[in-house]
């Protein structure tokens, strides 16, 4: 689904498409089905620079990212980005900061002529095989969040705050949230 761009953040610098991996040998990039959707044709995925930092997790972390839109209401607002002065929030639980903290991502920039957007907003897909171009190391994964100027609130379970994203107005991103902790149904 389309959506609008996140926000900028502190120094994110030019457009590239990335590939985030905590693999640090990855230099080819072949086409594959993605795992949550059998059915779909197997692509090479990449994620835009202004939408990189949704990316700075280890891979399996389920996060939730979430920032305001042109019809994000007042209250909405309020609720989500009301305690800080942040254009983005990032959600993580608790049982997965120790990892964050020892993560070593390795970024590696793609051919942009090789990629076309996909139709959720800051993704970008190519059918055929890519070679990246360059590897960056990112390490201090909660410490880049700070420079950034995106909030990174860690919390037991992503639940209670996921359901109030799911209902509102802002515009959000969630990666692995299969991979949570399960939480009982008492904040609906």
């Amino acid at each position: 689904m389309a959506r609008e761009p996140a926000p900028p953040y502190e120094g994110e610098g030019p457009f590239a498409l990335w590939h985030f991996s905590e693999n640090p040998s990855l230099c080819r990039f072949r086409p594959r089905t993605p795992v949550t959707n059998p059915d779909a044709p197997p692509v090479v995925w990449a994620v835009d620079t202004r939408h990189a930092p949704m990316f700075w997790f280890p891979r399996d972390c389920p996060r939730g990212c979430v920032w305001p839109g042109p019809a994000t209401t007042p209250e909405d607002r309020e609720r989500f980005f009301g305690q800080s002065a942040v254009g983005r929030v990032h959600v993580m639980e608790s049982g997965w900061l120790s990892r964050m903290q020892a993560c070593r991502l390795y970024a590696y920039r793609m051919p942009s002529e090789a990629f076309r957007p996909h139709e959720v907003g800051g993704y970008w897909v190519a059918e055929e095989q890519v070679e990246a171009i360059e590897q960056v190391i990112v390490e201090d994964l909660v410490g880049r969040h700070a420079r950034a100027r995106i909030e990174l609130r860690i919390t037991p379970s992503i639940w209670p705050f996921w359901r109030q994203v799911a209902n509102s107005s802002v515009h959000f991103s969630g990666s692995r949230l299969r991979n949570s902790d399960p939480h009982p149904d008492q904040f609906d």
